[in-house]
């Protein structure tokens, strides 16, 4: 069955990369299995189009030749996509003639045509992309921290450290390729005999294996376990925003770790509120202060300051202190916005009254 990877990540054909990206993100957190309602199958489906449509070849075979070639290599058949080779029937070749040919495995035939085994190449193991989220403080968002967390996945062997062999012991090479990593086949086909070339099965094209496999992973050279994992958050990051570490998601025998995807979720401040590289935040002043300035102590994310209130300010007139808000680069920061609301009294004693209206009659 043809799939459209364009609709399962919910983009256009003409979608960019960045589009294309972002819709992963989305879609790879609102699915990862480790969430409360989150759904293996769909977080797979989603990886597998982002793995083809992010990959600029790929894209390419795949906008070229449908699924049935996804990957280019992975297993897809032409038949699958065209409906049987584009309405041939090659029915007289199996009920005819007497001889017989193997048509179960004629995908892997057109994908050693389109490069998925031929001459012995092949595209890197690679693990599965994971993704998790963590809570950080308004403060530690601006400042930028450094957080460690543990995940449980499928990590490198702590005791083989990935060989898959015994400690103390030696590879040897694999009596299945000869140390070769790959191992040629002759196929019978309505074309006649095509030979190609596959990837060892047993030693995963590595031409050798372990002479004693490791007692703890069993020579996989991977083991599921609980891993330390230190995240650097930087300074100035936004809620939502995702973190990719590469190298950090699950580890495949034989082959590169998949990455890890972090959503950064930013708890809000009681106080300030940020307005791109500026903080912004609200104080009350009395009618006294207002009419005659003050000096005013405010506690912000670096500490306590001294604002001064000149006297005869307006109505949500913002007061601006240059470089205490969002860091733009090590050496310069965003401003913090003060907006004034100035309280009127709801009450006046009779002495106010009378002070008032000498105001008053001053015009004031």
């Amino acid at each position: 069955m043809s799939k459209d990877y364009y609709e399962t990540l919910g983009v256009n054909k003409g979608a960019s990369k960045d589009e294309i990206k972002k819709a992963f993100y989305k879609l790879a957190h609102k699915y990862h299995p480790d969430k409360k309602e989150g759904d293996e199958k769909k977080f797979k489906q989603v990886n597998e189009a982002y793995q083809v449509l992010s990959d600029d070849s790929k894209r390419s075979k795949y906008d070229q030749f449908g699924s049935g070639f996804e990957n280019m290599g992975a297993g897809g058949g032409y038949g699958q996509q065209q409906g049987g080779f584009g309405g041939f029937d090659f029915s007289g070749f199996q009920n005819g003639g007497g001889a017989e040919f193997d048509f179960g495995n004629l995908n892997d035939i057109f994908s050693d045509f389109f490069g998925g085994g031929g001459g012995g190449r092949r595209e890197a193991r690679r693990g599965r992309d994971i993704s998790t989220e963590i809570s950080i403080s308004f403060s530690d968002s601006i400042f930028g921290i450094n957080r460690k967390i543990l995940i449980t996945k499928t990590s490198s062997c702590m005791t083989c450290h990935g060989s898959g062999a015994k400690a103390g012991t030696k590879m040897e090479t694999c009596k299945t390729c000869n140390g070769q990593g790959k191992i040629r086949e002759s196929k019978r086909t309505i074309f006649g005999n095509i030979a190609s070339t596959k990837v060892c099965e047993h030693c995963l094209g590595a031409g050798e294996v372990p002479k004693e496999i490791c007692d703890t992973c069993k020579g996989k050279g991977v083991m599921r376990r609980e891993e330390e994992v230190s995240i650097v958050i930087p300074a100035g990051i936004r809620d939502g925003e995702m973190i990719r570490m590469t190298g950090f998601g699950e580890a495949v025998s034989k082959g590169t770790t998949g990455d890890l995807y972090i959503k950064i979720n930013v708890a809000p401040h009681p106080v300030f509120k940020r307005d791109g590289h500026d903080l912004v935040m609200n104080l009350n002043l009395k009618l006294s202060d207002a009419l005659l300035g003050t000096e005013y102590p405010i506690e912000t994310l670096d500490g306590q300051i001294e604002v001064t209130i000149p006297e005869g300010v307006g109505i949500n007139e913002i007061l601006r202190v240059r470089g205490k808000g969002v860091p733009v680069s090590k050496s310069k920061r965003g401003d913090l916005l003060i907006k004034l609301n100035i309280k009127l009294p709801s009450k006046l004693s009779r002495k106010s009254r009378e002070i008032i209206e000498e105001l008053k009659k001053e015009g004031i």
